[in-house]
């Protein structure tokens, strides 16, 4: 019988979630920033970076072969003269997070928008690169 109460919940890996992120918590551990979303197609992929509190002219995208690289650096707020920190869950400095796509970038056929907080990249796949499809000739 599966007991539903806060030890033992429907979803048996919810306690190890719980567990996981408690010690992520306490020893200073945070999940990869920025958060990405990354899709495909035939003809392109993109890229979208959730960056609140980032400057564009503090961003940096960088692209080489089949690697795009995104760096850069979120600072801290000012604080009033006397004020200290209550709670900081959220992460300031330098980051970097370098996606490795499907396919060779072709530099001239990448656009970034940064909007909201939300930067949006993408990439075009160069032609040579493109999947073909192959008639086939009767014998």
């Amino acid at each position: 019988m599966l007991y539903r109460t806060a030890l033992y919940p429907a979803d048996p890996f919810a306690l190890m979630r719980r567990l996981s992120e408690d010690l992520d918590r306490a020893f200073g551990a945070s999940r990869a920033f920025p958060a990405l979303n990354v899709w495909q197609n035939d003809e392109a992929a993109a890229i979208t970076a959730e960056l609140p509190g980032v400057e564009p002219a503090d961003i940096d995208i960088q692209v080489k072969d089949n690697v795009l690289t995104l760096s850069g650096e979120r600072k801290a707020p000012a604080l009033p003269d006397g004020a200290v920190w209550h709670r900081r869950e959220r992460a300031f400095g330098r980051f970097t997070r370098a996606i490795r796509l499907p396919f060779r970038v072709d530099p001239e056929k990448v656009e970034a928008r940064f909007a909201d907080g939300v930067l949006r990249i993408a990439v075009g796949r160069p032609e040579e690169d493109k999947p073909r499809r192959i008639a086939i000739k009767a014998a």
